[in-house]
């Protein structure tokens, strides 16, 4: 959290937490609330099936930093779509405030990403495309993240990507990979690509975070 605050370039940023992939789950937003209040900063909560802000721009934009929770993806987009929030995000994307998130939080900002939202197979979806490519998150922490990833990369059916492990985080500044960050080490991010009809997997470094 530390580090995404850094991210800002604000000593106080100001943090919106955006729970819509959880349907605005009570635990998730304490867990939130309870993160973030240790910085002793300015938090809020973007409510999508409460009363919404009306104009959702001059809300979003008094934010530093938008952090996105987990939850189903596919549901979280199609909410956003109906309500225009996706365009706001791009908006606030090119204003350079701090977009970030994990799990849904961290797919949906490619233009496609690997999820559990249907019952079933792991699927891959298109999502909001700014950053290129697709992800995969909690390489190491479910299953089938694994070796689902890579079959869809290795037979073309998904967008060559970056995966991440648990606990590890992609920073992008515009469009480019700037770092990989890790708060376990040894976790890292993997590049996964296709070469020759079949998976290409190549890890890649992550700078360890140091806690206090």
């Amino acid at each position: 959290m530390r580090y995404i605050l850094d991210a800002s370039g604000k000593p106080k940023p100001r943090v919106c937490f955006v729970p819509t992939a959880s349907g605005e789950s009570l635990p998730v937003v304490l867990a939130f609330y309870e993160t973030y209040a240790r910085f002793g900063l300015e938090l809020d909560v973007l409510h999508f099936f409460r009363r919404t802000p009306q104009d959702l721009r001059a809300y979003l934009f008094t934010f530093d930093v938008v952090h996105v929770g987990g939850g189903n993806t596919r549901s979280m987009l199609a909410v956003w779509k109906h309500w225009g929030f996706d365009a706001v995000l791009r908006e606030a994307w090119e204003r350079g405030i701090v977009l970030c998130g994990s799990s849904a939080g961290s797919i949906c900002w490619f233009e496609e990403g690997l999820t559990d939202s249907v019952a079933g197979d792991l699927l891959p979806m298109e999502c909001l495309g700014f950053v290129g490519g697709s992800n995969c998150p909690h390489y190491d922490g479910e299953k089938d993240r694994r070796p689902s990833y890579q079959r869809l990369v290795g037979s073309g059916a998904m967008r060559a990507g970056i995966a991440c492990d648990d606990g590890v985080a992609l920073h992008y500044k515009d469009e480019a990979l700037h770092a990989i960050v890790s708060s376990r080490p040894p976790a890292r991010a993997y590049r996964v690509e296709q070469a020759g009809g079949a998976p290409k997997e190549t890890p890649l470094d992550a700078l360890a975070l140091i806690r206090n």
